[in-house]
């Protein structure tokens, strides 16, 4: 990083920060907290303001590659003086990376990977997952291996993020199918939630264009699929696909 980028990024962190310390509420950052079980500080932003904050803030900068990461990594940290992140200044971090990922590709993963390891949220990871490194991976080959890669991980957010990857260009009638289902079918048996949840929530947005799809994936394999799976999975089937997947579990 030049010091013009860190400059321009340290400018632009404090912007935002100021900002969304303005927009807190004390009793929504009690409340938020609890319910996401957080051990982070909050100011108590919700996700449209926090949203709005960033794009009033990167508006017409011209940030470039490094500004980008720079802003990013800025807002993931700490502030200055504080002793502890910011549940909305990591929340505004994911937000630049995915408002600006047209400046970004796969030669970023190893950052995009640190902020998933580090967030144990799913506030945070399905947006970096789903909203950033699922286009990013549909544009860049380059993100083959490390998804392979995720789709092992002894950490099950990263497992998480390998799933989530292909959600937009799935619900979008696009994406990978088949890398999706050998993944899903590899955690299918799992007990952890959130990769049950995750691999559900994957195949039913899949069959918003492609139901049939899912169908034929999922019944040969209901037997083995939790129940938050089938459930996810069968709400847009057909009423009769889903009783025949009901009746084969």
């Amino acid at each position: 990083m030049t010091s013009d980028s860190s400059h321009t990024a340290a400018a632009l962190a404090e912007v935002v920060d100021r900002q969304l310390r303005d927009r807190g509420n004390a009793e929504r950052a009690e409340k938020e907290k609890a319910y996401l079980k957080s051990e982070l500080a909050h100011y108590g932003v919700s996700v449209p303001d926090t949203r709005a904050v960033v794009r009033a803030a990167i508006r017409g900068q011209g940030l470039g590659h490094d500004e980008v990461i720079e802003l990013a990594q800025q807002l993931w940290a700490a502030p200055a003086g504080g002793a502890e992140p910011i549940h909305e200044r990591r929340t505004a971090a994911t937000m630049v990376l995915i408002q600006s990922k047209d400046h970004l590709g796969a030669g970023d993963a190893d950052v995009i990977e640190s902020l998933l390891r580090e967030a144990k949220t799913w506030a945070l990871v399905d947006p970096l997952a789903g909203d950033l490194v699922g286009p990013l991976s549909e544009q860049d080959s380059g993100f083959d291996p490390v998804l392979e890669r995720w789709a092992e991980d002894a950490d099950f957010w990263i497992r998480r993020s390998a799933l989530l990857a292909h959600l937009v260009p799935l619900r979008q009638g696009r994406g990978d199918f088949e890398r999706f289902s050998r993944f899903a079918d590899e955690m299918l048996e799992e007990k952890e939630f959130l990769i049950r949840k995750a691999i559900g929530w994957v195949l039913r947005d899949t069959s918003r264009k492609r139901p049939e799809l899912v169908f034929d994936w999922i019944l040969p394999r209901a037997h083995r699929a939790s129940g938050v799976t089938i459930r996810e999975a069968v709400k847009r089937l057909s009423p009769e696909q889903r009783e025949a997947v009901l009746a084969a579990r």
